[in-house]
């Protein structure tokens, strides 16, 4: 992952035209975001990293939650948007830079809807079993507000989309076989309701259960 660091970009507040016109034209991109703690309202966006299907690397620290070409990135439908737990990043890209993020694909919905033998859907576990790839979640928490990151922390966002491509066409041959295609994507279709419900008030709460 070292070599990765290296190759990698950071960005302040927002993308360059060069890099955002790569993305626009990609056919993937993987997207995470690190903010300063797990509490969408009150603690800020400061992070979102992204990695197409080349394996073109981006960091944008975030300061002044402007990013135009951010925005109109995430909310193009032409590039399938592939998170790990979308409910929460999709959260707080809308809730911190205004945007409602399109054509979004979930690798812990498909891993939910396919690896029903395990109760292990986190990130680290689809690398290892899908890809044998072990991942360093030493850096999960961290002070992400920091005016400049560490190599362990860029290290450690990067690590966080560079797979996720790879997991996603390993999950997409699970739910052909499963006969689950057609499930998944009404169920990624309706991640923007879940959302909305979560920024309104409703995050901890199933408003379809009976009690």
């Amino acid at each position: 992952m070292a070599d990765v660091v290296k190759s990698l970009t950071v960005f302040q507040d927002d993308l360059d035209e060069e890099r955002y016109q790569r993305y626009l034209a990609s056919r993937y991109l993987a997207v995470d975001t690190e903010t300063l703690g797990l509490v969408t309202k009150r603690d800020r966006l400061c992070v979102v990293q992204m990695c197409n299907e080349e394996g073109l690397i981006s960091i944008v620290q975030i300061k002044n939650y402007g990013a135009p070409r951010l925005k109109v990135l995430m909310e193009s439908r032409q590039v399938e948007k592939i998170f790990h737990f979308a409910r929460f990043d999709m959260a707080a890209l809308q809730h911190w830079l205004g945007c409602r993020v399109q054509h979004v694909y979930c690798t812990k919905i498909a891993s939910k809807l396919t690896r029903t033998y395990t109760s292990s859907h986190g990130l680290k576990n689809l690398a290892r079993e899908l890809l044998n790839v072990e991942m360093d979640k030493e850096q999960q928490s961290s002070d992400w507000g920091a005016p400049m990151l560490t190599d362990k922390q860029l290290e450690y966002t990067a690590g966080d989309v560079i797979y996720l491509v790879g997991i996603k066409e390993k999950l997409d041959v699970m739910l052909a076989r499963e006969n689950r295609v057609g499930l998944a994507t009404e169920v990624m279709a309706a991640l923007q309701v879940r959302v909305d419900l979560d920024l309104a008030g409703w995050e901890n709460e199933d408003i379809f259960s009976h009690s």
